[in-house]
Formats: C-alpha cells, sequence, structure tokens
C-alpha cells in the first residue's frame, strides 16, 4: 500500500477521518490535479488491505458470482483510462452556511474538486463477465472501511450508468497505484455523479433490482427540503448540476486577468461562461479552454476592467443542455447543505 502524501498546502478540516480539500487558487495550475494536491473526503479510518489477499467480490443478480484478485483483473479484462472530475455533495458548503447555519457538516468551500487520469477496468466488462441476470437495475457497491453511520460505506447507481464506457473500478490514479486515502487497491470512478458514489477500498459488486440499502445512500446523501426536521426523506443524491467558480484573479491596476473552473455533470459538457460586475445585469463571455474529455472539468480565463473600490464579481456557467446556474445560494439552502450552485460571487477591492 502505497503512503499517501499531501501537501502542506490543503485545508484540513479533520484529521480522523481526514477530510481535505485544496486552495481553489492552486486548482489552476494545472488540468490534472497532482494527487498530493486531491481533496479527501473519508469517512472513517482508512482500512488496512492487503492487495496479495485481495478479492473483489461479484455477486447478485448475476449468473456467474466472481471472485477477482488485483491480478485477475489486470490480465483477464482490458485496461482502460479516463480523465474526470470528482466532486463532494457538499462542494461550496460554506456559501450555503453563510445564509443559514448546517449543523453538524464539513464547511467546505470551492476546493473538494479535483481531476485526475484514473486507470483500471470498466465495470461493464466485469458484469458481462458475471452475466446480468433478469430483474436486475442498480449496482451496488460496499467499501471495506467502517464508519460510525454504517459497518461499511456504500451507495449505488443505475444499471444503465453503470454499463458506461466510462465507469471504471481504478487501481490507479496519475499514472500510479491509488494511496490510500485514495482508495488503495481499488475504487470506482463514477465521472459525472456525486462522489460519494465513486466508492473507495472496495469491497464488493452486488447486482440487484432495487437501489442501495446503505446509510450512506438510503439516508445519507440525500437532498431535503429546507422546511425537513430529520434526516428520512428526501431525494437520493446523483448527477451533478452544472457549477463554475473563480479561483484566481491577476490584477494589474484596474486590469483583471480572471481564471476558474466549470464542470457539468450527467455526461454534458459546459458551453458558456459568463461574469457580470453588476449583479447579472449584463454579462461578459470569458474564453473556454481546451475542450476536456466529457467526464472532466473545463478551465476559462476572462480579461475585464475592474472599477476603483469594490468589485462584486458573479460567474455563472451554461452547458450542453442549456442549464444555468441559480442566482441566489441562500434560495438553495438545505439542511446538509448538498449541491450548491449558485452563482459564485467574489470581491475584489482596487
Amino acid at each position: 500500500m502505497r503512503t499517501t502524501a499531501t501537501r502542506a498546502e490543503l485545508v484540513v478540516w479533520s484529521a480522523e477521518p481526514l477530510l481535505a480539500e485544496t486552495p481553489v487558487d492552486l486548482l489552476r495550475d494545472s488540468h490534472v490535479t497532482p494527487t498530493d494536491l486531491f481533496f479527501v473526503r473519508n469517512h472513517g479510518a482508512v482500512p488496512a488491505v492487503d492487495a496479495d489477499t485481495y478479492r473483489l467480490r461479484v455477486d447478485g443478480l448475476v449468473q456467474t458470482p466472481l471472485r477477482l484478485s488485483l491480478q485477475e483483473l489486470e490480465r483477464s479484462f482490458p485496461q482502460a483510462t479516463v480523465t474526470a472530475t470528482l466532486v463532494c455533495a457538499g462542494n461550496r458548503r460554506a456559501e450555503l452556511a453563510a445564509a443559514r447555519p448546517v449543523p453538524g457538516e464539513v464547511p467546505w468551500g470551492a476546493g473538494a474538486i479535483g481531476n485526475a487520469v484514473w486507470r483500471g477496468v470498466r465495470l461493464r466488462d466485469v458484469l458481462t463477465e458475471a452475466g446480468i441476470g433478469e430483474g436486475a437495475g442498480h449496482v451496488a457497491f460496499d467499501g471495506h472501511d467502517r464508519t460510525p453511520e454504517a459497518p461499511r460505506f456504500g451507495g449505488s447507481i443505475p444499471l444503465a450508468r453503470a454499463l458506461g464506457a466510462d465507469i471504471l473500478l481504478a487501481s490507479a490514479m496519475n499514472g500510479q497505484p491509488l494511496t490510500a486515502d485514495h482508495g488503495f487497491p481499488l475504487r470506482v470512478v463514477v465521472p459525472g455523479y456525486i462522489g460519494a458514489r465513486s466508492v473507495k477500498w472496495l469491497a464488493s459488486v452486488v447486482v440487484q433490482e432495487q437501489p442501495s440499502a446503505n446509510f450512506f445512500q438510503a439516508r445519507g446523501y440525500r437532498l431535503l427540503p429546507s422546511w425537513a426536521a430529520g434526516g428520512d426523506g428526501g431525494i437520493a443524491l446523483g448527477e451533478l448540476p452544472v457549477n463554475s467558480v473563480l479561483c484566481r484573479a491577476h490584477v494589474s491596476g484596474r486590469s483583471a486577468r480572471l481564471e476558474g473552473y466549470a464542470f457539468a455533470g450527467g455526461g454534458r459538457t459546459v458551453e458558456r461562461v459568463e461574469l457580470s460586475l453588476d449583479d447579472g445585469a449584463t454579462w461578459t463571455g470569458a474564453a473556454l479552454e481546451a475542450q476536456p474529455p466529457a467526464a472532466s472539468w473545463r478551465f476559462w480565463h476572462a480579461q475585464l476592467e475592474l472599477r476603483a473600490g469594490r468589485n462584486d464579481v458573479v460567474v455563472r456557467a451554461v452547458d450542453s443542455a442549456a442549464s444555468t446556474q441559480p442566482e441566489d445560494a441562500g434560495k438553495l439552502w438545505n439542511p446538509k447543505g448538498y449541491m450548491n450552485n449558485a452563482w459564485h460571487r467574489t470581491v475584489l477591492d482596487v
């Protein structure tokens, strides 16, 4: 197991379990986020998994249950590489908490996101080998990690999504074996979905009729209505909405070069990023940088002339489904502070 190394620049919200996000200005240094700068969201202690004795269990509504070693996964299935952005469902929660408290939740800024090159085998190849049985509707994942809320962390995705060519059982990240905090020796990578569905330290893949009954799907990662008093009910989180963030500004006199990231879930792509200095009365288009793979974020930059004093900058993106971001974070408030994709607001003083 490769020891996880993280840079001192990471903002650490908790040491055990490790919860750490990347400063947003550093995110813009590279389209591929270095592993030691990649955000970490663990729910319990990192499990010690022996790579030599490791076996992935594949069963449920399958014709032939499987027990696969890492060597069998590598030798029996084609290797695939996907560049994909992972995003915590609580990314930008701090902005919701500024509007109204979100008790008991990590106050993530806009750095609970990262883009990496993942390598492994396609989930659909493994499911094809097992043979998908009648009545299958979902594919559930359980990890080896134990948490205070459940014996194991877990979740599921619909079968139709699980058969996508970009869903990996990944053993490598940015050209190296997974580190401990990023799921050694095997994790799921589900592009376009909340990071919680990319289960780490993967123990099992179960084909089943219904979504996972694991706490983190049935009760944890759910969008509750603003008036909800308890933790039950709500909508299970899945695909991510379109979002954009201003990461840094290079100001010279009154001229500023603004740089940021944007992304869209559900297989959609970012098609436009706009900025405003008058709270949305007028907009200026940003320049989109090279079109990345569909599963990856998109960088943007813009040159704006600022006025002396305070400048309130807002940014929004539009995706390939013509969806855009809502104006007010306060109106997106929910008891767990999930899925904030309101206009990103930054103050620049000149």
